[in-house]
């Protein structure tokens, strides 16, 4: 069952426990932390308007190397989402910083650090129509729109089978029905979502409401870090690195300034 977490407001995500103890790694011996990864995938990678490698994954592979006190010794190289997998293994990098999906497969491939952002579900309504938790009784028969064939629309027919759920081909189609009013809601993906909120198409016409949803076996376990078999002592250092920036606020702080639209 997805996890249904009800808030006021969106805010900005939290997935560490502050109590939990984490040992403090010691990577003094490690002569390098180089992360690899793409262009091409704003905001998360891309190069700005000097040529310059930038992104939320680019900050946070800094960040994590200015925790680890790694500094001196870190370095970011972007190649194509292809050579990924062959650079890491031929010892080019020494984690991929890229969006690789957790699954059952990639984990044969990879040690994966634990997830530092996840993606969840989200209704989007007309700020005119805008709605108040709980949810179930104001969309009881309404209907939202979703992706057909996507598994978002398996998540909504499974999980919110109160509503009636309409199905769409393109992300296109599914944004103007909701600007024009012929769905009540529209259900998807809260990051693709809060883009298109943020846009000139969607005009301030929309907002969020409900959620945030998180349920995995639907939408996946988020991004993490992917390092090699053998470099398990590695992700756990990472994860060290990622939950004192979580702690001290510097993950919030970058995932604000690339998600303007607050997805959580």
């Amino acid at each position: 069952m997805p996890t249904f977490a009800l808030a006021a407001a969106p805010q900005a995500p939290i997935f560490w426990d502050s109590k939990e103890p984490l040992p403090k790694p010691d990577l003094s011996a490690l002569p390098r932390l180089r992360f690899l990864t793409t262009t091409d995938f704003p905001p998360f990678n891309f190069l700005d308007g000097q040529g310059h490698l930038s992104g939320f994954h680019v900050d946070l592979a800094r960040a994590i190397c200015a925790e680890l006190a790694l500094a001196d010794r870190c370095e970011i190289q972007a190649l194509p989402w292809s050579d990924l997998e062959t650079a890491l293994a031929k010892g080019e990098g020494e984690a991929i910083l890229a969006g690789i999906a957790v699954t059952g497969a990639s984990r044969q491939k990879y040690v994966f650090s634990r997830p530092y952002l996840q993606f969840p579900a989200r209704f989007v309504t007309l700020k005119s129509k805008a709605l108040a938790d709980p949810l179930y009784d104001k969309l009881q028969g309404r209907r939202v729109g979703v992706l057909r064939g996507s598994a978002h629309e398996r998540m909504l027919r499974d999980e919110f089978g109160w509503v009636e759920a309409v199905a769409y081909d393109k992300p296109e189609a599914l944004r103007d029905a909701l600007k024009n009013g012929k769905i009540d809601a529209a259900f998807g993906d809260g990051m693709r979502l809060s883009f298109w909120l943020d846009s000139a198409d969607a005009a301030g016409c929309c907002r969020f409401v409900g959620g945030p949803y998180l349920a995995p076996e639907y939408v996946g376990g988020g991004m993490a870090v992917a390092v090699k078999p053998q470099d398990a002592a590695l992700a756990a250092a990472l994860d060290y690195a990622l939950q004192q920036l979580s702690i001290k606020g510097t993950f919030a702080e970058l995932y604000l300034r690339y998600f303007p639209v607050d997805f959580y």
